[in-house]
């Protein structure tokens, strides 16, 4: 594979797997019910690094939707292969508007339940507070409390621990390839889970920012502070990716640390230890991104035979 280029990889865990957004490329690896590894890779399109990229704010926004759209991608990828292994007779995996229908749903559900949902709830204890900055403080407090609580209640589930542990062997791979140590799992072993770049950070830097930004539209009627929770979304997306795109710039400064403290505890939830199996899948997404950015020819599927580790029954860890 080609060597490390001056680009900062990251990505994103999928079902079964790992996918790694390079300098002009994705990639992508799936563990196959076979026990063998599927690679995949695309060319980013030039909305992913256009010029507007790099236009303070709007690239705060352009990030969050390019980590819905390639997100939805890979996510789509990585069912297709599931349906596949599940029926081998099909012939074609998740249509696209299953995909785009269920994008939908959890998007009205997201704002439904993390906005406005606490929205109506302080709203509804304003007698009481008597003040619409507590009010806002409270609102936040139990958007926050909301997220914790979704994140706890479906990392409980079987499906969801073992992506988290797939999230956990991307980040790790991701420490191993900075440190600018061969990718081999020993190496990836040697780092911790969470990681300073992790969208779990963007989560928790939007619910205090929202904070800050809804506390100055004090006074407005609920109908407008319904609709605020709507529109101002990307704005709030745009200085969130701000914030966090400065606590990285200054991570080794004392504010740095403290900043990005916050969303490194949040990740206690969003990762797990990953088993030697599924940090070898991270490896390969890994390498197919980079080999892909520097033009490399890339196989299409590891054989389950020239791989290292296996998975165990049902998509359990193997001992390797």
């Amino acid at each position: 594979m080609a060597d490390q280029p001056p680009h900062m990889y990251g990505g994103q865990a999928v079902i079964e797997g790992v996918m790694i957004r390079g300098r002009d490329h994705f990639g992508l690896a799936v563990r196959r019910e076979d026990g063998s590894i599927e690679l995949h890779h695309e060319p980013l399109s030039s909305f992913y690094n256009g010029r507007p990229r790099r236009w303070p704010l709007v690239r705060g926004f352009l990030t969050l939707l390019e980590t819905m759209l390639l997100g939805i991608k890979a996510l789509q990828l990585s069912a297709n292969m599931a349906a596949m292994d599940r029926d081998p007779d099909a012939e074609e995996g998740i249509p696209a508007w299953v995909m785009a229908t269920t994008l939908g749903i959890s998007l009205l559900f997201g704002v439904g339940l993390f906005f406005i949902t606490p929205l109506m709830i302080a709203w509804a204890l304003n007698p009481v507070l008597n003040s619409d900055l507590l009010s806002e403080i409270v609102e936040g407090v139990i958007r926050l409390a909301f997220l914790l609580g979704y994140i706890t209640l479906i990392g409980m589930l079987r499906d969801v621990k073992r992506v988290f542990a797939y999230h956990g062997a991307e980040h790790m791979t991701v420490h191993a390839l900075e440190a600018g140590l061969p990718l081999t799992v020993e190496n990836v072993r040697k780092f911790g889970t969470p990681h300073a770049r992790c969208g779990t950070a963007f989560l928790l830097t939007v619910v205090v920012v929202s904070v800050v930004v809804f506390a100055l539209l004090l006074g407005p009627p609920l109908e407008w502070r319904i609709a605020s929770r709507i529109l101002l979304l990307p704005v709030i997306a745009a200085v969130s990716y701000e914030f966090l795109r400065f606590s990285g710039v200054h991570q080794d400064a004392w504010f740095g640390k403290m900043i990005a403290q916050p969303g490194l505890w949040l990740q206690k939830l969003t990762t797990r230890q990953p088993d030697d199996a599924q940090i070898e899948v991270a490896i390969y997404a890994m390498e197919t991104a980079i080999a892909a950015d520097a033009g490399e020819s890339i196989a299409k599927r590891v054989p389950s035979d020239a791989t290292e580790f296996e998975a165990g029954p049902d998509g359990e860890p193997g001992s390797g």
